[in-house]
């Protein structure tokens, strides 16, 4: 095996990368997670995943870890409401009769973050997360890589694998190409206890999720574990519109006078969410990677997940995407596919590229349709199969 007496450092600890150490070590090899959490008890944030078949299931499967799955998916998540912004529903496939069809390709099963995250990190040996390791820098020593931590320490790897989401630091040791901003912006706020807190609109969801057009703007909801709610405002806007918008995120009075203002022929019904939620919200620019992006690939170091491809999130495929990655790189690296490591990083890099270019052409193509003035008709003719 070409990682014989090799140690793989993996940079982050999200689903691409704890995927990615447990099929490793399943092949024996050696690998460390270096997390920047303090510990595994830290809050994931995030909506649910929805699994695709052929990508995040695959890798599930591939990993050992299907039986698990299927008992901490959320069954009815991925049930969907179409409204416009008088909240009058427009589409419901909520009476419709489902089966939990696995093996279906049009089955895409929830779950939540942070029970993906728990499960993977269960399959894993002890030892394998080394938590509150906050990356710095790393310079090349005698075949591979010395890493410096925040934490004052620093620890040598043979192959480092950056899986430190769309800000990698890990990622300018490879290429200089940067993302570029999609031109949409989401808000993000959370609701716990919703039931309680927000009834209405968690009634209105019923466990499933929501999808809200009106005037080139929306609101996307989901249900989370623990009777949490997840929501976004997503709207059209200059790339520093965060930063300049003198808006107090942890004041969700003021966040309110913004919605009001700038989402006006909206119902008074989604003010429930601004008045109800957890603070701070959360501004999330949205960027993806230049659909073109190529490079020269190293002998010892590579990407996986957003580092690699960070793609608007309305194609669903940023963590499948990543879950993918990591299959393909610990086949090309287990395997005797290829005679060296930077053949299989080579040949690992260009597959990637090309599928992550086409579904960041999806995202982007379908963000357009979904803040357009005729997203709503859009929308329902899209789930309609029209």
């Amino acid at each position: 095996m070409l990682l014989e007496n090799k140690q793989v450092a993996i940079v982050g600890g999200g689903p691409g990368g704890l995927t990615l150490a447990r099929l490793l070590q399943l092949q024996n090899a050696a690998v460390k997670v270096y997390e920047r959490d303090l510990n595994k008890n830290a809050r994931v944030q995030g909506s649910p995943l929805d699994m695709h078949e052929e990508s995040g299931l695959a890798a599930i499967h591939k990993a050992g870890l299907f039986e698990e799955f299927k008992t901490n998916f959320m069954p009815g998540a991925d049930k969907t409401l179409i409204l416009d912004e008088n909240a009058t529903i427009h589409l419901s496939d909520h009476d419709t009769s489902r089966e939990e069809d696995f093996g279906n390709a049009y089955f895409r099963p929830e779950i939540d973050r942070g029970a993906l995250r728990k499960m993977l990190l269960e399959s894993l040996q002890p030892e394998t997360i080394v938590w509150d390791s906050h990356f710095l820098s790393m310079e090349a020593q005698n075949e591979g890589w010395l890493l410096h931590f925040k934490n004052g320490t620093s620890v040598y790897a043979d192959i480092v694998i950056g899986s430190d989401g769309a800000n990698s630091k890990i990622r300018p040791y490879i290429t200089d190409i940067k993302p570029f901003y999609s031109g949409i912006t989401m808000l993000e706020g959370t609701i716990y206890e919703s039931k309680k807190a927000a009834p209405h609109i968690h009634s209105l969801l019923n466990g499933g999720k929501i999808m809200a057009f009106g005037d080139t703007k929306n609101i996307l909801m989901g249900q989370k574990a623990e009777d949490a709610l997840g929501f976004y405002a997503s709207f059209k806007t200059d790339e520093q519109w965060a930063a300049k918008s003198g808006l107090d995120y942890t004041n969700p009075t003021q966040i309110l006078e913004w919605f009001k203002k700038e989402y006006p022929e909206w119902s008074s019904m989604w003010y429930e969410l601004f008045e109800n939620v957890s603070v701070p919200f959360i501004p999330r620019p949205i960027y993806s990677i230049p659909l073109d992006q190529t490079w020269t690939s190293l002998p010892n170091v590579t990407i996986i997940g957003d580092a690699a491809h960070v793609m608007p999130p309305f194609a669903g495929e940023g963590a499948n995407m990543a879950m993918l990655d990591a299959l393909e790189l610990s086949e090309y690296l287990t395997s005797n596919q290829h005679k060296t490591i930077p053949q299989a990083i080579a040949a690992y890099e260009n597959k990637m590229r090309e599928r992550a270019a086409k579904a960041a052409q999806e995202s982007l193509e379908n963000g357009e349709k979904m803040h357009s003035k005729d997203a709503l008709k859009t929308m329902l003719n899209f789930f309609s199969g029209e």
